[in-house]
């Protein structure tokens, strides 16, 4: 069976799903077959993998970063919130049902089998596996029948390394509270001490590492930078997020507006958009938000009806039909191209059951079904008329994860366009360089821009650069003798 070695943090945003791909890559460039391992993730930036499986978006960079295709075994459960109590349960890849937390926390123990069976099928293809864990090791109050962190260490016998965020401060407290809390049998499989994303100048800080040890045993495994890195993250924790309703900035050649949904799902979509130096991509929940925007994006959600709602309370609902009326162009992927359409209904009650009107800035009316589409998309688009007619024959890939069906008397696969507004099912649409180049030329060309359209990477190829720089930053400030002691090579 493979070996193996835990990530933990001291609290969520400590930067454990990229230490963890970060160690794998360091890993596999050492000759080492390696495998991502997350047993319960909550998350709504997920990923469809090949078999038509959905999986947490940071398992789906794990893996990547490992070498290996992407798989429900990295992720066996995934939680995707719906609400402040509720969320839908996804067991290895599938949909189980919409649970609330309390009936959650009482069953998932049932799931145990589920977790071990995809780590023992992945322990066949790895010698190592890299486990990243959820939140804090000591919520003490949920510390029983734990799946996800000391407990699943101690279920798969694995040595762990505990990670400190020192950016908002308090690092040394947050080791050292989170080790004091330990029971003495979890703090034995604790092997080294990682302080993550720190900044300045490190010689300020070795003086407390070398305080800190009356207090504490633990070596430090090191301390590592805080160094942008043009990687997915997770949903919860992440800076991108946060609103800016100011007007776009005035010397950007596009400004681009994404609609801050609460229940927003999948905003890696717009990760290209975002690295574009000539863009000013912010999020925005205000119809003054949307002032002096080149492009309106509506993004995907776990819950189309509740931001449908939403949309109508905060006036956005009639100010993206304004803008769409006077020629500015709109875009929806997934929840977002649903909420563009006629109408909305929920008959079998998934999102609270029944119809709400749609934007109707497209001819399609959606139905949720009990059945989630699931699957990966390599499709070209088809001939198109008036302003989007240069996407016409580019080709798209991505995936889509959706519960509703949408049916119009036009096309919609894989895009449906009327006048400058456009709807599609494909997450990660912008990640095909082809498609974002002649997006891009459309709106440089609506502006009457004289900015030439750039040189679009391939999403994959950004990975991987990305990946190897995390790999060196981590062979240059982790000790790794220490890291390979704890895993036993």
């Amino acid at each position: 069976m493979a070996k193996n070695l835990m990530i933990q943090g001291t609290m969520s945003g400590v930067g454990k799903s990229i230490l963890t791909a970060g160690i794998l890559r360091v890993l596999r460039q050492d000759g080492y077959r390696v495998a991502p391992f997350k047993s319960q993730n909550m998350a709504l930036n997920s990923f469809v993998t090949k078999d038509g499986r959905e999986i947490g978006r940071a398992q789906a960079l794990q893996a990547y970063a490992a070498g290996m295709e992407p798989s429900s075994d990295m992720n066996p459960i995934l939680l995707k919130p719906m609400g402040d109590t509720t969320s839908q349960v996804i067991i290895n890849g599938l949909p189980l049902a919409n649970m609330k937390a309390k009936d959650y926390f009482k069953r998932k123990t049932d799931y145990i089998p589920e977790i071990k069976a995809a780590y023992e099928r992945l322990a066949k293809k790895a010698d190592v596996i890299i486990i990243e864990g959820a939140g804090s090791p000591v919520e003490i109050n949920l510390r029983k029948n734990d799946i996800v962190n000391m407990g699943l260490a101690e279920l798969l016998d694995a040595p762990v390394l505990l990670t400190g965020n020192i950016d908002p401060g308090g690092v040394f407290a947050q080791l050292l509270g989170t080790i004091q809390l330990m029971p003495e049998v979890e703090r034995k499989r604790v092997k080294g001490l990682i302080i993550n994303k720190f900044r300045g100048d490190k010689t300020l800080l070795e003086p407390g590492l070398e305080m800190f040890k009356p207090y504490c045993d633990i070596p430090f495994a090191g301390v590592v930078p805080f160094v942008p890195l043009d990687l997915d993250e997770e949903d919860s924790m992440s800076e991108r997020l946060k609103v800016d309703n100011r007007k776009a900035a005035g010397d950007a050649e596009l400004k681009i507006a994404v609609v801050r949904l609460p229940f927003i799902s999948n905003y890696t979509d717009f990760t290209v958009l975002e690295s574009l130096n000539f863009a000013d991509l912010k999020y925005v929940d205000t119809p003054e938000g949307l002032e002096d925007a080149d492009l309106v994006i509506l993004p995907g959600t776990k819950n189309t009806l509740a931001d449908l709602k939403w949309l109508r309370e905060t006036g956005l609902f009639g100010k993206i039909r304004e803008l769409a009326e006077g020629g500015i162009p709109v875009i929806g992927i997934c929840g977002g191209f649903q909420m563009l359409g006629k109408s909305v209904s929920d008959p079998a009650g998934l999102e609270g059951g029944g119809t709400l009107e749609g934007l109707g800035l497209l001819p399609v009316e959606t139905r949720f079904e009990e059945r989630k589409e699931l699957r990966q998309v390599q499709a070209e688009i088809g001939d198109l008329t008036g302003f989007y007619g240069p996407l016409s024959h580019t080709k798209v890939e991505g995936y889509e994860i959706h519960m509703g069906e949408s049916v119009s008397d036009e096309e919609i696969f894989p895009v449906i366009t009327k006048g400058t507004v456009l709807g599609t099912y494909i997450h990660g649409i912008f990640d095909s360089a082809e498609f974002t180049r002649s997006f891009l030329g459309i709106l440089l060309e609506k502006k009457k821009s004289r900015f030439e359209v750039p040189e679009i990477e391939e999403a994959s190829v950004t990975r991987e650069r990305e990946l190897d720089k995390l790999a060196d930053v981590l062979r240059e400030n982790l000790d790794f003798r220490l890291i390979y002691e704890a895993i036993g090579l």
